[in-house]
């Protein structure tokens, strides 16, 4: 089964370069043990454009799809036989990026 494991920060820093190279190393092992389907990271809210076409007309509006504190940093979706084994993946991944870490099953 995939999982999206989300990276949840509250501040406008990014990683120091000790939690990059943790990073670094939580990414290899997920290859390692063949669970890294893919991962990135994303820029600042402020980057962001949500897009509506729910109605005739198209509305681009600037800026992230809700104001929150908190916003969604990076991800990585990984494949686990099971949600323990995600939450242990999540728990790591926690652990080298120094942020709080979602998991969402794929359905």
């Amino acid at each position: 089964m995939h999982y999206l494991l989300s990276v949840i920060h509250d501040s406008a820093s990014l990683a120091t370069p000790s939690e990059m190279a943790a990073i670094d190393v939580f990414n290899e092992r997920l290859q390692a043990e063949g669970q890294w389907v893919f991962a990135g990271g994303l820029g600042f809210p402020t980057t962001a454009t949500v897009v509506d076409h729910r109605d005739k007309e198209v509305l681009f509006t600037d800026g992230p799809f809700v104001e929150s504190s908190e916003y969604l940093a990076g991800f990585w979706i990984i494949t686990a036989p099971d949600l323990d084994a995600a939450l242990k993946a999540a728990s790591d991944g926690s652990k080298a990026c120094n942020r709080k870490v979602e998991v969402r099953p794929f359905l």
